[in-house]
C-alpha cells in the first residue's frame, strides 16, 4: 500500500508565534498513522493545545503545512475539517437544547444526513440514552463531558482529537470512554490523545510523542520508548539489616534504605545481566544475605519526568 495512504495526519514545519511574541510551536514535524492511538504528552504550556487548535482550524499557523486525511487544512478546509472530531478541554454546549438535539445538530453541521440509529448507538455507548430528552443545563459535569464526546463522534470522523478528555470526570466515564476509543481504533479511526494521566497513555497508546516548550522532543512506539529510555530497579530484602554499606560495594552504585533492610540497584534495561551476577557474588563475598529480590521497570511517567526535568536543567 502507498505510504501516503497509511498516514492520517502529516504535519510539516509547523510554527506558531502569537502577537505577544510567544512562540508556541517551533518547526514541528509529525506523522500519525491511520488507525493508531497516538498520545501527545507534555507539561502545561508545552504547545499541545495550540497544535490541536491549528489542525482543527481554530488557530491560524505562522508557517508550515498540515494534511489531514489527505486534505490540506488551508486549501481544502471543509473536507479536512469534516474528517476531524474534537473533544476540547473546555466545557461548552447549548445549555437549553436537549442531549439528542445537540448531538443531532452537530452531525448536520458537517452536511451529514440524519441517522437516528447512529445517534442512538453513540448515546447508548456513552450511557446518555436515558438522558436524551434532558436539557444540557440540567446535566452534571460528567454528563456534559459525555455530551461533548458524543458531539465529536456524531459526524463519524476519521481522526478524533481527545484533548484531556477525562479531566474532572468520574471513573465510570473514563472506563466507558476508553472502551469506546478502543472500538473506534479497531474500526480504523485515528485517535490523538493528550492527557495528564500518563498511566492512561501507557495503557492506551500505540505510540507516544513528547512535546515541551513548543518542540517535539521525540516520537516512539510505546514499547520501544520504554525499552530505550527505561530503567529497572533491583530491590534486595536483606536477611539482616545493615548499619552501613561496605566501601567495597561502592562500584555497584547500591543504595541502602533508611532502616537498613533493603538494598536498591538502578540499571539500564539493556544492561549486561552478567554485571548483576557479579554484584550478587560481591554481596555474597561480604556475607550479605538476602531473603527476597524483585525488579521494577520504570513506567512511562518516570520516563516523561526524566525527559522534561532533564531538559529544564
Amino acid at each position: 500500500m502507498n505510504d501516503a495512504l497509511q498516514v492520517a495526519l502529516a504535519i510539516r514545519g509547523l510554527t506558531k508565534t502569537y502577537a505577544s511574541g510567544h512562540q508556541a510551536l517551533k518547526a514541528v514535524d509529525l506523522e500519525v498513522r491511520r488507525g493508531e492511538i497516538f498520545a501527545l504528552l507534555g507539561p502545561n504550556g508545552a504547545g499541545k493545545t495550540t497544535l490541536i487548535g491549528i489542525v482543527c482550524g481554530l488557530i491560524r499557523p505562522t508557517s508550515g503545512s498540515v494534511i489531514a486525511d489527505g486534505h490540506d487544512i488551508v486549501r481544502d478546509y471543509r473536507r479536512s475539517r469534516a474528517a476531524i472530531g474534537l473533544v476540547p478541554q473546555e466545557m461548552f454546549s447549548e445549555a437549553f437544547e436537549t442531549v439528542s438535539a445537540t448531538v443531532t445538530f452537530s452531525r448536520g453541521l458537517f452536511g451529514k444526513p440524519r441517522d437516528p440509529a447512529l445517534i442512538e448507538r453513540i448515546l447508548r455507548d456513552l450511557s446518555l440514552w436515558d438522558k436524551r430528552d434532558t436539557k444540557i443545563q440540567e446535566l452534571s459535569g460528567g454528563m456534559k463531558r459525555r455530551v461533548m464526546i458524543a458531539k465529536a463522534l456524531a459526524h463519524e470522523p476519521r481522526i478524533l482529537f481527545l484533548d484531556e478528555p477525562t479531566a474532572g470526570v468520574d471513573v465510570e466515564l473514563r472506563r466507558d470512554l476508553w472502551n469506546q476509543v478502543r472500538e473506534l481504533r479497531d474500526m480504523g479511526t485515528t485517535i490523538i490523545l493528550t492527557t495528564h494521566h500518563i498511566a492512561e497513555a501507557e495503557e492506551m497508546a500505540d505510540r507516544i510523542g513528547v512535546i515541551d516548550k513548543g518542540e517535539l522532543m521525540l516520537v516512539e512506539d510505546k514499547a520501544a520508548l520504554i525499552a530505550k529510555l527505561g530503567r529497572k530497579t533491583l530491590t534486595l530484602t536483606l536477611t539482616e539489616p545493615l548499619a552501613t554499606l561496605p566501601v567495597t560495594l561502592s562500584p555497584w552504585g547500591l543504595t541502602l534504605s533508611d532502616d537498613g533492610h533493603e538494598l536498591r540497584h538502578d540499571f539500564d534495561v539493556n544492561a549486561d545481566h552478567g554485571a548483576i551476577r557479579e554484584m550478587l557474588r560481591a554481596l555474597d563475598d561480604q556475607g550479605i544475605a538476602f531473603k527476597d529480590l524483585n525488579t521494577r521497570q520504570s513506567s512511562l511517567e518516570d520516563i516523561f519526568v526524566q525527559l522534561v526535568h532533564g531538559r529544564s536543567q
